[in-house]
């Protein structure tokens, strides 16, 4: 898939306001409709939910573990929502929820082994079809949209034109 420009005249019917919403439209689909197909087959293959897969991703990149609230804002979502997930990885044995001896109020959870080893193969399926997802994108352009979706983010993020 290229980013080949559409014809000038074709751009030109539309205003600029409605072409940017139409894109916002077109991104939010896209998606949508990746994450629809990941979330599939992750259940299928894995019986695995898409949260559980992004705590898991998360406590797979602190080795020593994170407090239940440091995981809550970094996935940004409720304490309460956590929970619900730790708990069920706890009880399948691939999560550790332990309380911190100086604070017998917070818990820390790590994967333990058989969680670390089952999310390497989960990651590694989750990398392929991402990548078989979006193969028609060749590397110039993938960069290209990075850079570019990337550049959105920072200046929304750094106070940049808002409405």
């Amino acid at each position: 898939m290229t980013i080949a420009a559409k014809p000038a005249a074709r751009a030109a019917q539309r205003p600029v306001g409605k072409q940017r919403l139409r894109l916002w439209i077109r991104l939010l689909r896209a998606t949508r409709a990746v994450e629809a197909e990941l979330r599939e087959r992750l259940r299928v293959q894995f019986k695995m939910t898409l949260p559980q897969f992004d705590v898991m991703a998360a406590l797979a990149r602190a080795e020593s573990g994170m407090t239940m609230t440091e995981l809550s804002r970094k996935l940004m979502v409720s304490n309460g929502n956590v929970t619900g997930i730790i708990d069920r990885l706890v009880s399948e044995k691939l999560v550790l929820r332990q309380a911190p001896a100086q604070d017998r109020r917070s818990f820390v959870v790590r994967l333990t082994p058989k969680g670390a080893a089952q999310f390497a193969v989960v990651a590694k399926e989750h990398e392929d079809w991402v990548n078989k997802l979006l193969q028609d994108f060749g590397s110039e352009e993938t960069e290209q949209l990075i850079e570019e979706f990337e550049d959105l983010a920072d200046r929304i993020r750094n106070g940049g034109p808002r409405a």
